[in-house]
């Protein structure tokens, strides 16, 4: 069969189901703005960025994305004029990319990888205390859903990694929605006592060093960054033998930059007085050496607002890294306090401190929540297990969307494609 993904800056969470479906005999294509990383096999076709910033008359935001999803149709009508019609296109719904698939392709099964979306209370808006939302930023938020709810109308169904991120969209849609992580390699991501991380300065660390990690993408708020530092610098006083090491680069993900064209990193290390050569800022390393990190930490601080879940958090529990994180929905969903890691509150950093030093002062305490950290991430996220669930409902939609293709317009029709998914 053939497979296009759609993605903004692919082939993102697509990677291991193209990797496998490829091996597997499938042609795959990835319509994508940019290219994170290159898939053997995967044929890339890119389209245009678009780096105006939309905006109507008076400054007030418009729809963004819609080009995106323009140039996707032009992509996919091409294909279908050139013989090379897919079979399925499966694809992120949060850019505008799949906002126009079933116009070019209207017999073909859709499938949206639906993310997160975005509301004004519950979820990451309004989570900090000085959040305060103008008018303006509320109108942006809901334009940006309405290119997700207009993507949502015609899919055949749609996937979320997690329960909560599905829990987000509203009620109306849900039923379309199958929950299905993408995977965790745990063959990769696991304990290794004899495991070591060496340092910049070239000091190397080892499982039993007193190491205490953090890891993000970007060190932000978003993540915690600020919470984990002023929690760092209340441990270094109290253990002088703690040594704190953070992976994450300078940029924003998400949320907001700090003003004057300063960084996080430079503004908290000012702020909370931390010792410089207590703490090692190694960047965005390569992910061996991430996998390495979490298998030496003896306490490994997972910190997020209430939004997407972190593949590197699944990752160091994957590793049995002692893992102290937020008790925010997305984590709540994966951790239970005290069976297979410990729950703080995302905004008490003298309660993180004191998990953080007691995980220092007792190791043995803690290595039935590592194991059971690891039997979590196993049973529930394990890659081949996912990407085989996805790869077997994959298999079976085009057959059972054609059956079903006189009601394929109807709200109820494209349910019970997702309905018949569940029993797979």
């Amino acid at each position: 069969m053939h497979i296009v993904f759609v993605h903004r800056h692919g082939p993102g969470q697509f990677v291991h189901l193209a990797r496998r479906l490829i091996a597997d005999g499938w042609t795959a294509t990835l319509i994508c703005e940019s290219l994170d990383r290159p898939v053997p096999g995967l044929r890339v076709l890119r389209y245009a960025g678009d780096t105006r910033q939309a905006a109507s008359a008076g400054g007030r935001p418009s729809v963004p994305y819609i080009e995106a999803g323009r140039k996707v149709a032009d992509i996919l009508h091409k294909l279908d004029l050139n013989g090379h019609k897919p079979d399925i296109v499966m694809g992120h719904i949060g850019w505008g990319g799949m906002m126009f698939v079933k116009d070019a392709l209207p017999d073909v099964p859709a499938v949206g990888f639906c993310e997160y979306y975005f509301q004004p209370q519950g979820g990451d808006v309004g989570f900090a205390p000085s959040d305060e939302m103008s008018l303006q930023q509320r109108q942006t938020m809901r334009l940006r859903n309405a290119i997700q709810l207009s993507t949502l109308d015609q899919l055949d169904a749609g996937i979320s990694p997690t329960a909560w991120q599905k829990s987000r969209y509203p009620a109306e849609y849900r039923s379309k929605i199958l929950v299905q992580h993408e995977g965790i390699d745990t063959t990769r991501a696991r304990p290794d006592a004899m495991a070591g991380f060496r340092l910049p300065d070239g000091r190397h660390l080892t499982a039993g060093d007193p190491v205490v990690t953090f890891a993000a993408r970007d060190l932000e708020p978003y993540r915690g960054f600020p919470q984990f530092m002023q929690a760092a610098a209340l441990v270094a006083r109290e253990n002088p033998e703690a040594r704190f090491v953070v992976a994450g680069g300078d940029g924003v993900s998400y949320g907001r930059a700090p003003s004057r064209g300063d960084t996080w990193r430079n503004r908290l290390l000012q702020e909370t007085g931390l010792p410089p050569d207590r703490i090692h800022f190694v960047g965005q390393i390569p992910h061996k050496d991430l996998l390495s990190l979490f298998q030496v930490s003896a306490a490994h601080v997972y910190l997020t607002y209430p939004f997407v879940l972190s593949w590197s958090f699944l990752e160091a529990m994957a590793c049995e890294a002692p893992v102290i994180a937020s008790k925010t929905a997305p984590v709540q969903e994966v951790v239970r306090d005290g069976v297979n890691g410990r729950l703080v509150d995302f905004w008490d950093t003298k309660a993180i401190a004191a998990e953080v030093c007691s995980a220092l002062q007792s190791p043995a305490d803690r290595q039935a929540m590592r194991r059971a950290a690891r039997r979590t991430v196993v049973a529930r996220y394990e890659l081949s297990a996912c990407v085989l669930r996805l790869q077997a409902l994959l298999s079976k939609l085009p057959n059972r969307s054609a059956q079903r293709q006189p009601r394929l317009g109807s709200f109820a029709g494209r349910r019970n494609v997702v309905t018949e998914w569940n029993r797979v």
